[in-house]
């Protein structure tokens, strides 16, 4: 009974100690954290699985499953430039078609001259019709912009002289592009022709011919079919040049128009995917921008200009010539040869070379 007693009054003392320090369970639940510990018993034979296990199996297969593939390294060019040979890590090689333009052997049936910048010099203007309407691209072809530049001289008559395209630029070395589907007609270095340094021109499907001139080179040859956005050659300021640009013409059987009228150089677009040539906008003062009314009125100045100011007469060097006999030859002087060409009296001349005399 006293025992009893005893842990009665033990009891009631420590009730009103705790109840006096309001925090003692707090602080208590703070100091004691409990972890739960799971314990796992195998025998002896047994093995304890990785959670982990099948991702390693997957990249194990991953790995078996890529050295069976053969990597590619390298490509081989062949005789047709839309076809190549790839080859492989492992030894082995295939051949690899790319896309080939649509462009019909036909092209080079009429006027194919490889040899000059101007293959159409036997028909007149007067033979032309009054409109030819000219499907740019369609669902099979494209346009690409020649080159993403600023124009910086236009379609026009300058220094006296009619300027029969216009002139992009761009620093040597630059990518220009082909603007249409096509096959390269003429692929010339500067010796060939004149001012227009190493020049390209190409035929396209549409019945335009483009010309690239300055040129630092070309990557392109006669015949190559080439498709739009292709590059065919890099900028430069080869032949008659200030200075690195791309000269960029268009031409209808031979005769020039502004290619601002295709193209928005400016905005990088182009301006119809149908275009309606007309006969007076191969008049050197008929340009994008005019009306019918203003280009044909353009086009009434242009014979006494034209006459007045760009009669030209070249000369093509052969075997013996010297800029002293070709200037007897035509009546004039080798300064007036040298400052017309852009040339010294020291260059030495070479064989097929076009020499403007006047």
């Amino acid at each position: 009974m006293k025992r009893i007693v005893s842990i009665i009054i033990c009891l009631l003392f420590a009730t009103t100690a705790f109840a006096q320090d309001n925090n003692f369970f707090k602080r208590m639940k703070d100091k004691l954290t409990i972890h739960d510990t799971i314990y796992i018993f195998v025998n002896a034979n047994d093995t304890i699985p990785n959670p982990n296990e099948d991702e390693e199996e997957d990249e194990e297969e991953e790995e078996e499953f890529s050295e069976g593939i053969a990597v590619p390294i390298d490509t081989l060019n062949t005789d047709d430039r839309y076809r190549k040979v790839v080859l492989f890590d492992n030894g082995s090689w295939l051949y690899y078609t790319l896309e080939r333009p649509d462009v019909p052997d036909s092209l080079r049936d009429d006027h194919w001259d490889t040899e000059t910048v101007h293959s159409y010099n036997d028909i007149a203007l007067k033979d032309l019709p009054e409109q030819v309407v000219i499907t740019l691209v369609d669902s099979a072809h494209r346009w690409c912009i020649p080159h993403p530049g600023p124009v910086t001289s236009q379609f026009k008559f300058r220094w006296h002289r009619p300027h029969r395209g216009v002139d992009i630029g761009l620093n040597t070395g630059d990518v220009v592009y082909a603007a249409f589907d096509g096959v390269v007609r003429a692929a010339l270095p500067s010796r060939m022709t004149g001012g227009y340094g190493n020049v390209l021109v190409i035929r396209h499907i549409n019945g335009l011919e483009t010309y690239y001139g300055h040129l630092s080179r070309y990557i392109v040859k006669s015949g190559d079919v080439v498709k739009a956005g292709e590059p065919i050659g890099y900028g430069g300021s080869t032949g008659r040049s200030t200075g690195p640009h791309l000269h960029f013409e268009t031409r209808y059987m031979g005769q020039s128009f502004d290619p601002e009228r295709i193209f928005d150089f400016e905005r990088g677009t182009l301006r119809s995917e149908e275009f309606v040539l007309k006969k007076h906008y191969f008049n050197i003062n008929s340009h994008q921008g005019q009306s019918d009314q203003q280009s044909l009125k353009a086009s009434k100045k242009a014979p006494q200009e034209a006459s007045a100011k760009s009669r030209k007469v070249y000369h093509t060097v052969k075997k013996g010539d010297t800029l002293s006999r070709i200037a007897k030859k035509y009546g004039t002087s080798i300064n007036k040869i040298c400052k017309l060409n852009g040339i010294r009296q020291t260059k030495t001349l070479q064989i097929g070379q076009k020499l403007r005399v006047k």
